[in-house]
Protein backbone atom coordinates (compact mmCIF):
# COMPACT_ATOMS: atom_id res chain seq x y z
CA UNK A 1 0.00 0.00 0.00
CA UNK A 2 0.91 3.57 -0.74
CA UNK A 3 2.13 5.80 2.35
CA UNK A 4 1.86 9.69 1.86
CA UNK A 5 5.16 10.92 2.73
CA UNK A 6 4.92 15.24 3.38
CA UNK A 7 7.54 16.37 1.46
CA UNK A 8 10.65 19.20 2.94
CA UNK A 9 12.87 20.09 0.53
CA UNK A 10 15.44 21.96 2.78
CA UNK A 11 16.81 23.94 -0.41
CA UNK A 12 14.24 25.68 -0.66
CA UNK A 13 12.92 25.37 2.80
CA UNK A 14 9.02 24.86 2.12
CA UNK A 15 7.11 21.75 2.35
CA UNK A 16 4.53 20.51 -1.06
CA UNK A 17 1.44 21.83 0.96
CA UNK A 18 3.15 25.46 1.00
CA UNK A 19 3.05 25.81 -2.45
CA UNK A 20 -0.08 26.89 -4.80
CA UNK A 21 -0.82 23.05 -4.54
CA UNK A 22 -2.22 20.81 -6.88
CA UNK A 23 -5.90 22.00 -7.81
CA UNK A 24 -9.05 20.08 -8.72
CA UNK A 25 -8.80 21.20 -12.23
CA UNK A 26 -5.19 20.27 -12.35
CA UNK A 27 -6.25 17.18 -11.22
CA UNK A 28 -9.01 16.39 -13.63
CA UNK A 29 -6.75 17.11 -16.74
CA UNK A 30 -4.29 14.31 -15.21
CA UNK A 31 -6.84 11.90 -14.75
CA UNK A 32 -8.54 12.43 -17.75
CA UNK A 33 -5.00 11.96 -20.09
CA UNK A 34 -3.56 9.38 -17.98
CA UNK A 35 -7.02 7.35 -18.63
CA UNK A 36 -6.13 7.64 -22.43
CA UNK A 37 -2.58 6.58 -22.19
CA UNK A 38 -3.05 3.75 -19.52
CA UNK A 39 -4.26 1.36 -22.48
CA UNK A 40 -0.38 2.71 -23.86
CA UNK A 41 1.50 3.31 -20.99
CA UNK A 42 4.40 0.07 -22.10
CA UNK A 43 4.83 1.36 -25.48
CA UNK A 44 4.34 5.47 -23.99
CA UNK A 45 7.41 4.51 -21.61
CA UNK A 46 9.91 3.31 -23.84
CA UNK A 47 8.78 6.69 -25.67
CA UNK A 48 9.58 8.59 -22.78
CA UNK A 49 12.86 6.98 -21.97
CA UNK A 50 14.12 7.05 -25.79
CA UNK A 51 13.19 10.74 -25.82
CA UNK A 52 15.20 11.25 -22.59
CA UNK A 53 18.22 9.62 -24.38
CA UNK A 54 17.58 12.06 -27.42
CA UNK A 55 18.11 15.15 -25.88
CA UNK A 56 20.52 13.90 -23.75
CA UNK A 57 22.57 10.70 -24.96
CA UNK A 58 24.91 11.15 -22.03
CA UNK A 59 22.17 9.99 -19.85
CA UNK A 60 22.56 6.66 -20.73
CA UNK A 61 25.90 6.60 -18.70
CA UNK A 62 23.39 6.72 -15.35
CA UNK A 63 22.28 3.41 -16.07
CA UNK A 64 24.35 0.60 -15.29
CA UNK A 65 22.26 -1.57 -17.09
CA UNK A 66 23.46 0.79 -20.35
CA UNK A 67 26.72 1.89 -19.69
CA UNK A 68 28.14 -1.42 -21.84
CA UNK A 69 25.60 -2.48 -23.97
CA UNK A 70 25.84 -2.64 -27.44
CA UNK A 71 21.76 -3.59 -28.03
CA UNK A 72 19.92 -0.97 -29.96
CA UNK A 73 17.86 1.09 -26.85
CA UNK A 74 14.53 -0.27 -28.40
CA UNK A 75 15.69 -4.01 -27.92
CA UNK A 76 17.05 -3.14 -24.28
CA UNK A 77 15.66 -6.09 -22.21
CA UNK A 78 16.22 -4.18 -19.29
CA UNK A 79 15.26 -0.72 -20.24
CA UNK A 80 11.83 -1.48 -21.23
CA UNK A 81 10.65 -2.98 -17.99
CA UNK A 82 12.80 -0.07 -16.02
CA UNK A 83 11.12 3.11 -18.34
CA UNK A 84 7.22 0.77 -17.65
CA UNK A 85 8.19 1.24 -13.53
CA UNK A 86 9.50 5.02 -14.21
CA UNK A 87 6.28 6.03 -16.14
CA UNK A 88 3.69 4.37 -14.20
CA UNK A 89 4.92 5.67 -11.19
CA UNK A 90 5.39 9.22 -11.83
CA UNK A 91 1.88 8.63 -13.70
CA UNK A 92 0.18 6.97 -11.16
CA UNK A 93 1.67 9.41 -8.51
CA UNK A 94 0.27 12.45 -10.25
CA UNK A 95 -3.08 10.92 -9.95
CA UNK A 96 -3.11 10.73 -6.37
CA UNK A 97 -1.67 14.13 -6.13
CA UNK A 98 -4.76 15.92 -4.96
CA UNK A 99 -6.60 13.24 -3.25
CA UNK A 100 -3.56 12.65 -0.55
CA UNK A 101 -2.18 16.33 -0.89
CA UNK A 102 1.02 14.91 -1.06
CA UNK A 103 3.32 12.28 -3.19
CA UNK A 104 2.34 8.91 -2.53
CA UNK A 105 4.89 6.25 -2.84
CA UNK A 106 6.04 4.25 -0.65
CA UNK A 107 8.62 5.28 1.59
CA UNK A 108 11.24 2.66 1.12
CA UNK A 109 10.67 3.50 -2.79
CA UNK A 110 11.36 6.76 -1.92
CA UNK A 111 14.52 6.74 0.09
CA UNK A 112 15.69 4.11 -2.78
CA UNK A 113 14.86 6.39 -4.94
CA UNK A 114 16.75 9.33 -3.28
CA UNK A 115 19.47 7.12 -2.79
CA UNK A 116 20.09 5.83 -6.27
CA UNK A 117 19.67 9.35 -8.15
CA UNK A 118 22.10 10.51 -5.26
CA UNK A 119 24.99 7.47 -5.97
CA UNK A 120 24.58 7.76 -9.85
CA UNK A 121 25.16 11.71 -9.57
CA UNK A 122 21.55 12.92 -11.01
CA UNK A 123 21.22 16.61 -10.85
CA UNK A 124 19.02 19.31 -11.35
CA UNK A 125 19.63 19.65 -15.34
CA UNK A 126 18.74 15.44 -15.33
CA UNK A 127 15.67 15.81 -13.79
CA UNK A 128 14.65 18.86 -16.21
CA UNK A 129 15.62 16.50 -19.15
CA UNK A 130 12.83 14.14 -17.62
CA UNK A 131 10.27 16.66 -16.96
CA UNK A 132 10.51 17.91 -20.86
CA UNK A 133 10.42 14.48 -22.08
CA UNK A 134 7.86 13.62 -20.29
CA UNK A 135 5.95 16.18 -21.62
CA UNK A 136 6.41 15.98 -24.99
CA UNK A 137 5.66 12.08 -24.23
CA UNK A 138 2.07 13.13 -22.93
CA UNK A 139 1.56 16.03 -25.48
CA UNK A 140 2.11 13.31 -28.59
CA UNK A 141 -0.13 10.39 -26.61
CA UNK A 142 -2.92 12.97 -26.55
CA UNK A 143 -2.50 15.94 -28.81
CA UNK A 144 -6.78 16.33 -28.90
CA UNK A 145 -6.57 16.99 -25.09
CA UNK A 146 -3.23 18.98 -24.81
CA UNK A 147 -3.05 22.49 -23.92
CA UNK A 148 -1.32 24.94 -21.70
CA UNK A 149 -3.46 24.04 -18.52
CA UNK A 150 -2.59 20.02 -18.73
CA UNK A 151 1.25 21.06 -19.12
CA UNK A 152 1.15 22.62 -16.18
CA UNK A 153 -1.05 20.16 -14.06
CA UNK A 154 1.49 17.55 -15.20
CA UNK A 155 4.49 19.53 -14.95
CA UNK A 156 2.97 20.62 -11.19
CA UNK A 157 2.61 17.19 -10.76
CA UNK A 158 6.16 16.12 -11.60
CA UNK A 159 7.85 18.66 -9.63
CA UNK A 160 6.11 17.71 -6.81
CA UNK A 161 7.31 14.15 -6.86
CA UNK A 162 11.03 15.62 -7.89
CA UNK A 163 10.22 17.32 -4.60
CA UNK A 164 9.78 14.16 -2.80
CA UNK A 165 12.85 12.27 -4.63
CA UNK A 166 15.38 15.48 -3.89
CA UNK A 167 14.38 15.40 -0.52
CA UNK A 168 15.99 11.92 0.35
CA UNK A 169 18.77 12.22 -2.01
CA UNK A 170 21.70 11.57 0.06
CA UNK A 171 24.26 8.28 0.70
CA UNK A 172 21.95 5.36 1.48
CA UNK A 173 22.56 4.07 5.33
Amino acid sequence: FLTPITIHNPSKNMSTLDRKGFTEEQEALVIKSWSAMKKNSAELALKFFLKIFEIAPSAQKLFSFLKDSNVPLEQNTKLKPHAMSVFLMTCESAVQLRKAGKVTVRESSLKKLGATHFKNGVVDEHFEVTKFALLETIKEAVPEMWSPDMKNAWGEAYDQLVDAIKSEMKPSS
